[in-house]
């Protein structure tokens, strides 16, 4: 069980250390970030103008191989024949596939310098075309911009950061599709792409970055020329964990931090095991005593027994091994399901099999070190005499080793249920809007914005929905920030940034707002679409008492002055586990509108409102793939990582207290077995069962309470640690220790009382007849 967990948690590690080491020039790729001081402040920005690129490329090309520009990953409709799929890809220059070292099944890595050119995924091939070769057949993107297959490349795996890029369309075809892209090109304020680099064979890191820092910097305007921002290098290999930043300094992601944490999980669920196997071979020691003294006495030396005990515990280490690949096989789906991950066992690669090798000899080593020297020692005229008896030394070092695994044990129980309580505190926390049958679509082409008004009328005709809307953001996420407001009584010396959501007029009243004060946008007020509702967070951060009616100017828009129409609470639209952020929201027009959303009617069936609204959108948008999701799934996937965490650590601490009462077991059949005279001679003078219950159970409670005593501090200390991370948090109550004390004894009592009452209930004529 102990190996078990430790490949286990072996094979999530690798898959972490290897992220993205599937690209072959993984160790000369970087993404291009900039570090931007704001009041006071350094953020770290992946986006960048256009401009860029080409200043990059034309002035340090020497540095660099490749100078890459790519659209961030987006969903687009992919349609071929009848066929239509909703897939996340990218639209990148030329140079990518190359960059990458994507495998190509079919086709050319070069084939992006056509103009009408995509390369798609082997997955995406398969489901537009079946079994027929994909080159050149026609893709629609979008319903909108016809392209040609010109390559197909193997799925890149999920351990790398461009896994979900199931395709790659030219960026140059982009530019060409959409004007305001074109008219960006060359525009030093618009902040829209990525640009990946790979450095030329000898080139630096460090040097390339010194080279690039000053770039935006002296081409920068507005609010970014105010930022003074420094260009750097991020390596491909830090971007998976060590994508954190604080301050602009690149910092130990939690990603990191839990490799470190699994890791040592899974070192000390492996030590718990070989804890075992040393207690119960010393705890057996008496009986192994005359075969020492007799080896001894006939020749054998010391180094030859040790040895022998050596051996045998490298024998029930191999056999281990061979059980826990089996056990690591069955519980792959599982832990695969928990983790969020698609590992599996590395059958043919060598290194995994050496380095099961090198596992196997070291835990064989470290569970039969303490045996195999102990043993060894043992004088053969004590033994042989009769007056050799395992001293108090020996069980005290049993005794201690059980307080170590359950000092770990109960550290696992401790977390666990700390970090169930994070989930259940930012899960039961007030969300500012109501999610219950709010349903969620993503307007990813160009015919669900030109006909929104009709499917609106259409879908509320139908019956299945109550109210629709729409937003440039979903209610999950929060896409757009800006700075440049000012109103009265503002500091003008400071800079704020708010975040910044279009709605259509019925938003709020689909998404359930909840207002404090004022009222919402109303389509029969014209003059709404220069109106602000605010919500709480934003009306405390300008420091208004009473801010309906305010004025707002925003430098964005010239010729408007926006006046608060309402507050409304804080919706909890990003983490749950942080403040909310100040939100201005304001009314646009249909084209910038991202996400749909609809309120199911509560007279109907989600299956049947489901049925009619996909009916309705193949009327009205036939060339659609219509995706939807529910808004509470979507916020309960924020919890993802924390729950992940917990059922990880749930999962181990219940196979660590399984390890850990395995051995209690072993040690309570001992003692019982060792105290068997002793049992008899109290029972012949008259102790009851229970009276013989406590004698036999009373030194491991003694040992639990002390593993509680040295483990509550311990985690008490790494738990508070970790809470800091999160602004909105949990307590660490006293009664978390006193739950897990009482279970920790309880679990021990059950796991002890069988053989404590089992030698409590044995014939004492048995065990005192040779007296």
């Amino acid at each position: 069980m102990g190996m078990a967990v430790a490949m286990l948690i072996g094979l999530w590690i690798w898959d972490e250390l290897s992220f993205n080491t599937y690209h072959k020039n993984y160790d000369r790729i970087a993404e291009v970030k900039a570090n931007a001081n704001y009041n006071g402040v350094v953020y770290t920005i992946d986006s960048h103008p256009m401009p860029l690129a080409n200043e990059i490329r034309a002035s340090y090309g020497g540095d660099f191989k490749y100078v890459v520009m790519s659209t961030a990953n987006e969903q687009h409709i992919l349609l071929a024949g009848d066929k239509k799929f909703t897939q996340s890809g990218r639209y990148m220059q030329p140079e990518a596939p190359d960059m990458l070292t994507l495998n190509m099944l079919k086709g050319s890595r070069n084939s992006l310098k056509q103009l009408n050119a995509i390369l798609i995924s082997s997955t995406v091939a398969e489901k537009l075309f079946g079994s027929a070769d994909p080159v050149n057949k026609i893709i629609k993107i979008d319903n909108k911009f016809a392209v040609t297959v010109t390559g197909v490349y193997e799925d890149v795996p999920a351990n790398s950061d461009f896994a979900d890029v199931t395709f790659i369309a030219p960026f140059d075809f982009y530019l060409s599709s959409y004007d305001w892209a074109r008219k960006k090109y060359t525009n030093w304020n618009n902040i829209s792409i990525n640009i990946y680099t790979q450095l030329n064979p000898g080139a630096d890191f460090d040097k390339a970055t010194t080279h690039i820092k000053n770039v935006l910097a002296n081409h920068a305007v507005g609010d970014m020329a105010k930022r003074k921002p420094a260009l750097f290098l991020q390596p491909m290999s830090r971007w998976h964990l060590y994508s954190k930043f604080e301050n602009g300094a690149n910092v130990t992601s939690d990603q990191l931090q839990f490799v470190w944490f699994y890791g040592i999980i899974g070192l000390f669920v492996l030590l718990l095991a070989c804890i075992n196997f040393m207690n119960l071979s010393t705890a057996h020691s008496e009986k192994r005593a005359k075969e020492v003294g007799i080896r001894k006495a006939i020749g054998s030396v010391r180094s030859q027994l040790i040895k022998q005990f050596y051996s045998e515990s490298l024998l029930v280490a191999i056999f281990a091994f061979l059980f826990a690949i089996v056990l690591v096989q069955l519980s792959l789906p599982w832990f695969n399901d928990v983790a969020g991950k698609k590992i599996g066992i590395l059958w043919n690669d060598p290194l995994f099999w050496a380095t099961g090798l090198v596992f196997t000899f070291f835990t064989g080593l470290v569970a039969g070190s303490y045996p195999a020297l102990y043993l060894s020692s043992f004088n053969p005229v004590k033994v042989l005499k009769g007056t050799f008896r395992a001293g108090r030394f020996a069980a005290i070092q049993r005794k201690a080793l059980v307080v170590l695994q359950f000092t770990f044990s109960i550290m696992l129980i401790i977390g666990t249920i700390i970090v169930y309580r994070q989930v259940q505190l930012a899960k039961n926390r007030p969300l500012g809007y109501t999610q219950n049958r709010l349903l969620q679509v993503q307007i990813n082409s160009p015919e669900f914005q030109n006909n929104f008004n009709i499917l609106s009328n259409e879908l509320t005709n139908s019956g299945a929905v109550t109210d629709v809307a729409a937003s440039a953001s979903p209610v999950t996420s929060i896409w757009s920030t800006n700075t440049g407001f000012t109103w009265q009584g503002k500091q003008n010396t400071k800079q704020t940034e708010f975040s910044t959501i279009a709605v259509s007029t019925g938003y709020g009243k689909t998404v359930g707002w909840q207002f404090v004060d004022g009222r919402d946008f109303s389509k029969q007020m014209s003059t709404d679409s220069s109106g602000f509702v605010v919500n709480e967070a934003a009306a405390a951060l300008m420091g208004l008492k009473n801010p309906v009616g305010e004025t707002i100017d925003w430098d964005q828009v010239k010729d408007k002055h926006f006046k608060i129409l309402g507050v409304v609470k804080n919706m909890i639209m990003e983490s749950p586990f942080k403040q909310a952020s100040p939100t201005f929201f304001f009314i646009y027009n249909r084209d910038g509108m991202n996400c749909m959303f609809l309120k199911l009617n509560p007279n109907v069936s989600a299956s049947n409102a489901l049925a009619k609204i996909g009916a309705v959108f193949k009327k009205i948008n036939p060339s659609t793939d219509f995706q939807y999701s529910f808004v509470d799934d979507e916020f309960n996937k924020k919890f993802a990582a924390e729950e992940r965490i917990g059922k990880l650590a749930g999962a181990f601490a219940a196979l660590a207290i399984f390890i850990s009462c395995l051995g209690l077991f072993g040690m309570a059949s001992f003692m019982a077995e060792q105290r068997i005279k002793e049992i008899g001679v109290r029972k012949v003078l008259g102790a009851t069962v229970f009276n013989l219950w406590q004698l036999l159970s009373a030194d491991f409670i003694v040992l639990v309470t002390i593993a509680l005593l040295i483990a509550s501090p311990i985690a008490y200390y790494f738990m508070h640690k970790w809470l800091q991370g999160y602004e909105y948090r949990t307590e660490i109550s006293w009664w978390i220790y006193a739950v897990t004390a009482i279970g920790a004894i309880v679990i021990t009592l059950l796991t002890v009382s069988y053989q404590s009452i089992k030698a409590a209930l044995a014939n004492p004529v048995k065990s005192l007849k040779s007296e």
